[in-house]
């Protein structure tokens, strides 16, 4: 039985599970560019945001069972199986390969949304307004910086989402700014 899913329900689940505010604000992020590919591939925006806002939700709490736990628990609470594989196949691990274009699209951003967050951090201003493709790009060849992002992911993720990496990155890089003031990142 697939429950009618809510926004403001998954948010306040999200926060009811995750205390660190930077962990918070990276799943809002997701959530920014997983809305904007639902409008560029004309799927439903909110069922892609929800599956944003809660691809992370279980990790402080449960981070060594991490998302397969989780996806129990939303399996219980009647999310749709589409939403479920999508966070599944997030974690990487060939037992949950991505199909759906929603599956391929999480995995596309995740890291680079922290990527992004990496860049804004380190720049005077802290703006992400200010972050440029040509400054994002440094950042992703420099290896030393923000070492633990799978760049290799990020280079899979764009392949599989059949998008450009150099297109990939302006498009998340937008996202985010659009909803700059929320992440933080203003």
């Amino acid at each position: 039985m697939a429950i009618y899913m809510v926004y403001e329900d998954a948010l306040a689940l999200m926060q009811r599970w995750t205390s660190s505010e930077s962990l918070r604000k990276h799943m809002m992020a997701v959530e920014a560019a997983m809305r904007a590919y639902a409008r560029r591939f004309g799927e439903p925006e909110e069922k892609w945001a929800i599956t944003g806002i809660l691809h992370d939700f279980d990790y402080e709490k449960a981070p060594e069972t991490h998302p397969f736990k989780g996806v129990e628990m939303l399996r219980e609470m009647g999310y749709p199986e589409d939403v479920l594989e999508a966070i599944l196949g997030h974690a990487d691990v060939p037992e949950y390969p991505r199909h759906t274009l929603l599956a391929k699209a999480l995995f596309a951003v995740d890291e680079l949304v922290g990527l992004i967050t990496a860049a804004v951090y380190v720049r005077p201003d802290k703006s992400i307004q200010s972050l440029e493709l040509s400054s994002l790009k440094k950042k992703f060849k420099d290896k030393a910086f923000a070492a633990r992002v799978d760049r290799e992911g990020i280079v899979r993720g764009a392949q599989e989402l059949g998008v450009d990496l150099d297109e990939h990155m302006a498009f998340v890089l937008e996202a985010m700014k659009a909803d700059a003031q929320r992440l933080g990142l203003a």
